[in-house]
């Protein structure tokens, strides 16, 4: 899936992404297939600058970005204008997916790193599974529980990083850490709540991949400065991404939901 001309994607940028850039052109590809439509009608919930949305447009697909920020959907149109090709932005939050795009229109809708910060994640999923086309699929991308303790501890924050475990060790399918000093308070969420929260949807959950299991790990300037190293990153994080084991770990977990 090509980048639009002028966003620079540094080797380490692409082991954070290439995993979900890899499955999300799979999943397109098997649409256009069982559809028998080349142009799908994809819906990006939270998606911000476009830096998803406009590469999928540029493959020919009509993909409506939604967003409360209208900084980023400017950015997003910016983009798009770049690469030449169209994109619909609209103002709004998840809650108004039917409203925007109508229901069940769209074949593909993502929502990436949405639900962690939406007043509630099961209604945020249940409005996604509203637009979806009978077969139409949902990419959720969530930022893990798991992981977020991991890396405190890493960083020397041993009372954050307990204080998180405490969440996933009473059954929390949703952790909540600590806002930092400006921002906006966030969830994190074990892959089982996500799963969950799919199927509360009336959605079936499909293939996980953990993502950024190693990425986050890696100072930036150790891959960047060595060109052989990044490529090896980018290797082990596609390897890992399908195994089982590294899910909880990753920075991140990508579930597929189809309806």
């Amino acid at each position: 899936m090509p980048s639009a001309p002028g966003r620079h994607w540094s080797q380490y940028d692409d082991a954070r992404t290439a995993v979900v850039r890899d499955v999300l052109r799979a999943v397109v590809s098997a649409l256009v297939a069982e559809t028998g439509r080349t142009r799908l009608g994809i819906v990006d919930a939270g998606g911000g600058t476009g830096g998803f949305a406009v590469p999928l447009a540029g493959l020919g697909h009509n993909v409506t970005v939604v967003d409360p920020s209208p900084d980023s959907l400017a950015a997003a149109q910016r983009r798009a204008a770049e690469m030449d090709v169209p994109l619909t932005a609209v103002q709004g939050d998840v809650a108004d997916l039917a409203g925007v795009a109508g229901e069940q229109s769209a074949d593909l809708v993502l929502c990436h790193s949405v639900l962690e910060y939406v007043d509630s994640p099961a209604d945020a999923l249940a409005a996604i599974a509203a637009v979806l086309r009978p077969g139409g699929a949902v990419s959720v991308l969530a930022a893990s529980a798991v992981a977020a303790v991991i890396h405190r501890a890493l960083a020397g924050r041993f009372d954050e990083a307990r204080r998180l475990l405490a969440g996933i060790s009473t059954g929390s399918s949703q952790a909540a850490g600590p806002a930092e000093p400006g921002a906006a308070r966030a969830r994190r969420f074990t892959m089982a709540g996500v799963v969950g929260l799919i199927e509360e949807a009336g959605l079936r959950a499909g293939t996980a991949h953990g993502i950024r299991v190693f990425a986050d790990l890696v100072p930036g300037m150790f891959a960047d400065a060595d060109p052989g190293a990044a490529d090896a990153l980018l290797a082990l994080e596609q390897a890992a991404s399908a195994h089982p084991a590294f899910h909880d770990i990753a920075t991140q977990f990508h579930i597929l939901g189809y309806r």
